[in-house]
């Protein structure tokens, strides 16, 4: 059983970016269309392309290997950062068969590499690996007598050198051999850039020397997923922008394409396609280069999700540009070609996961720790020392004590918080996890909290905050109403203006704890001769008042969590205004959520990959079910790691608000498709409910979790702050999001 804690980096260091942009410009300049054209029409006739020796001269084939080899000693999440943006311009030529030759080497211990690796890394020498089949080796003169032959190696044709898998004693090796001892035949390759090539040993004597020693096949192919895997990426970013640009200028009926949701839709599921794909591969990339126990579990989780990804990636690519996309004149089809060659050489989707799933079940998991700089521990020590006296204190003081110290809302300015930087924030949640202090749960009163301390009056603050942070008030948001669900600025909740305050009418649903509340957020129009994101003010409200009815809606778990709120003639004091009139929609997005660091985005609270696999273990799956459970664990890797990166950023200055999305939207999805999987596997017995066993639990996640969709704004309002914000496509017409 192996349960790993890394450090995340995931390549967002400024060398990283620095590297990023400085190869992209470089691509950009010397890979002309002109040349990726000639290699089209040459079909792969010519060894190298007309750029090898600039891009050889950039210094890039050594990126990743040791120093003490002979290269940079950068790893392969450097390496992996330039061929992304080498991907980008589907180059043609032998450099990342050559490169991922090269990293191989390196990795084994062989003397072999000795010769070999400057040769490879000066450009001089090309290789080719073969990653499919294994050819039959029998030991003869103190070595290997190969025979047998390997299809499709990618940039074989041309290969100085090729390296073989070769089965000895049960167990697959891999041999170098030169190309001009085996025989060659070039295939039709469904990368018309890069061709590939059968390779036939007939009677081959290999020495031993020849051998790769201490180089799994699992290892070969966690390599390899990093090195194909991150050109796959450059392949996605490819698509994504070339996309997003056509539809933002390509008009139909009147106005761009970008603008109806089926094609924004399209779009930002590619856009979160590449945020996941990248999230993953480099971690698998970091771990390699650490030596992780479980770096070949994180290649594996790489490979369930990014080469798929780079398919349906090029094909939506391909859909957006419609008839166009589908000519030979236009690159679309390249990148599409370039993703299945890639997807391919990985082996079958259905092997990639089963391994995800064998290594899951067997007690495999990787759990993520922040790599902090230097200055958390000084912080650490100080925020330790203060939590310390809250340790010993009775339940009612220490939520006294957290709320009045700030460490409730840390983010918050002193003294409702503590002005923490996002830095301070890790280190305090930390802090209160290994201490063991429970937190006060506020739910809508975080918000309420931030609304109040950003725009509201010092007796406000004094008067509802401060208590909210001591855990004492419970707050509901008056927000949503019947004709005005997502799109709050069409709400029509009134507030007119009557002596000392104001009288509000209208209704309010989906108000979550509203039965329990003591005061409410409310939003209602007080102007509506002005546009509908004015004229709109933000009040906070004491349930107790009269005119306010709360009647429960029951939903389809059975029980009510929501709520129905009717305002009749509700009068509400001029001093409950937060803000100024009639700006209310401006106090209602202010709620400082850009400040506050999150630390996961899954759904806690409802079906998790702990759920899935305590489940899963000790059943007898069927394959099927065995694929589903290894691409579920690959989904929630992929979402830890995206909510790593958002904290990251954070820690960077970086804008996360888009990153956010993306998680929110795949941290919404997981637990709904993790209960429909354990209820599906549970069969007959999934449709009754039985104390004790799965399907208690499950059957009451799966009908709860359909509102993670909808609720906090709905999957399809998601798509639509992620195609605008991310991609930059225009808004909808009529502004709904």
């Amino acid at each position: 059983m192996a349960k790993n804690t890394y450090e995340l980096g995931l390549g967002l260091t400024e060398e990283h970016r620095a590297l990023a942009d400085s190869v992209r410009a470089f691509a950009e300049r010397a890979i002309t269309s002109e040349h990726v054209r000639s290699a089209v029409e040459s079909k792969g006739e010519d060894k190298f392309p007309p750029f090898w020796d600039a891009l050889v001269g950039q210094d890039l084939l050594g990126l990743h290997i040791p120093e003490d080899k002979g290269g940079h000693g950068a790893g392969l999440l450097t390496l992996a950062v330039a061929l992304e943006a080498l991907g980008r311009t589907v180059a043609p030529g032998p450099f990342v068969p050559t490169a991922l030759s090269a990293a191989l080497v390196a990795a084994a211990d062989s003397k072999v590499g000795i010769e070999l690796i400057p040769a490879l890394l000066d450009g001089s020498r090309t290789a080719a690996v073969a990653l499919g089949g294994s050819l039959h080796a029998q030991a003869h003169d103190g070595g290997y007598r190969i025979e047998g032959s390997a299809d499709a190696v990618l940039g074989g044709e041309h290969a100085d050198i090729v390296l073989l898998p070769i089965t000895i004693g049960g167990d697959v090796r891999w041999a170098v051999v030169e190309l001009a001892d085996v025989t060659v035949v070039a295939q039709d390759s469904i990368d018309v850039l890069r061709g590939s090539a059968r390779i036939t040993a007939e009677a081959v004597h290999v020495g031993a020397d020849r051998i790769l020693d201490g180089l799994s096949e699992q290892r070969v192919r966690s390599i390899a997923t990093v090195v194909l895997g991150a050109e796959a990426i450059g392949v996605m970013s490819w698509c994504v922008s070339t996309a997003s640009e056509y539809a933002k200028t390509r008009v139909q009926f009147g106005r761009p394409i970008g603008q109806f949701q089926g094609v924004k839709h399209k779009c930002a599921h590619m856009g979160i396609a590449l945020e996941k794909a990248r999230a993953v591969l480099w971690d698998a990339a970091s771990a390699l280069d650490n030596g992780d126990d479980t770096a070949d579990f994180a290649a594996d989780i790489a490979a369930v999700i990014v080469p798929d990804a780079a398919v349906q990636c090029a094909q939506d690519c391909i859909q957006v540009h419609g008839g166009i996309g589908f000519t030979w004149e236009h690159d679309a089809h390249l990148y599409y070609r370039r993703a299945l060659s890639i997807r391919a050489l990985l082996g079958t989707r259905e092997a990639r996961a089963h391994r995800v799933a064998d290594r899951s079940l067997a007690g495999t998991a990787r759990h993520s720790e922040l790599k902090l700089p230097e200055e958390a521990e000084a912080i650490r020590a100080q925020v330790r020392a203060e939590l310390a006296p809250l340790a010993d204190l009775g339940e009612d003081d220490q939520l006294i004590a957290l709320g009045d110290g700030g460490w409730v809302q840390p983010h918050l300015p002193k003294p409702y918080g503590r002005s923490a930087s996002p830095l301070e924030q890790i280190v305090i949640a930390q802090e209160i996890k290994a201490a063991g202090i429970p937190m006060p749960q506020l739910l809508m009163g975080g918000w309420a909290v931030q609304a109040v301390v950003a725009h509201g009056t010092e007796a406000q603050k004094q008067e509802l905050a401060v208590p909210t942070l001591r855990g004492d008030l419970v707050w509901c948001q008056l927000f949503s109403e019947p004709g005005a669900g997502s799109d709050l600025a069409s709400l029509t909740t009134k507030a007119e203006k009557v002596d000392g305050g104001w009288k509000v009418t209208g209704q309010k649903i989906w108000t979550t704890v509203a039965q329990f509340s003591d005061w409410a957020m409310l939003i209602a129009r007080t102007d509506s001769s002005k546009p509908k994101h004015e004229g709109i003010t933000y009040f906070v409200l004491d349930m107790s008042t009269p005119g306010v009815t709360v009647r429960p809606l029951r939903e389809m778990t059975g029980s009510a969590l929501f709520n129905e709120v009717f305002l009749d003639d509700v009068f509400i004091p001029d001093e409950n205004v937060v803000g100024k009139v009639n700006d209310g929609w401006n106090v209602a997005r202010t709620t400082l959520a850009g400040e506050r660091v999150a630390l996961s985005q899954k759904m806690e609270a409802y079906a998790t990959d702990k759920d899935l696999l305590q489940f899963a273990r000790g059943r007898d799956l069927g394959p099927l079910a065995r694929y589903r459970v290894g691409e579920l664990v690959a989904e929630t890797q992929a979402i830890d790691l995206i909510g790593s990166r958002i904290v990251l950023k954070q820690l960077s200055g970086v804008d996360v608000s888009t990153t956010s999305s993306v998680g929110k939207l795949l941290g919404m999805g997981l637990g709904q498709a993790i209960a429909e999987f354990v209820v599906a596997e549970l069969g007959p017995a999934g449709a009754v409910s039985i104390p004790g066993q799965p399907s208690d639990k499950a059957m009451e996640q799966l009908i709860a979790g359909r509102a993670t969709t909808i609720y906090g704004g709905t999957t399809e309002v998601q798509l639509n702050v992620i195609g605008e914000r991310m991609l930059g496509l225009p808004r909808d017409a009529q502004g709904a999001s």
